[in-house]
């Protein structure tokens, strides 16, 4: 299985109105210091509706980037019951998914 499949795999375990960072999901998968990958692997999704890679955000709590626009992504996580202030989720501790 290559490596994009193990993380939507794992994607996939995150349920709606949680987050996780790019850091965790690399983790999950056996990458260490792998955001930077996670993030290129969500860019090229190609199942975006599917695997909700949405929600994958920062470490910090700030949303990040999103291939279909930060817009796009700040609403999808908004419709989801995450409550967001400019790009940043609040109460993110509450939220954030552990593998």
């Amino acid at each position: 299985m290559r490596i994009e499949e193990h993380v939507y795999k794992n994607l996939l375990q995150v349920p709606s109105g949680f987050v996780v960072t790019y850091g965790e999901l690399a983790k999950s998968v056996g990458l260490k210091n792998g955001q930077r990958l996670i993030g290129k692997i969500m860019k090229n999704n190609p199942f975006p509706v599917i695997v909700p890679c949405h929600r994958v955000i920062k470490s910090n709590g700030n949303i990040g980037g999103y291939a279909y626009g930060v817009d796009i992504k700040k609403n999808l996580l908004l419709n989801e019951g995450i409550k967001i202030n400019k790009n940043k989720i609040i109460d993110f501790g509450k939220i954030k998914f552990k593998f």
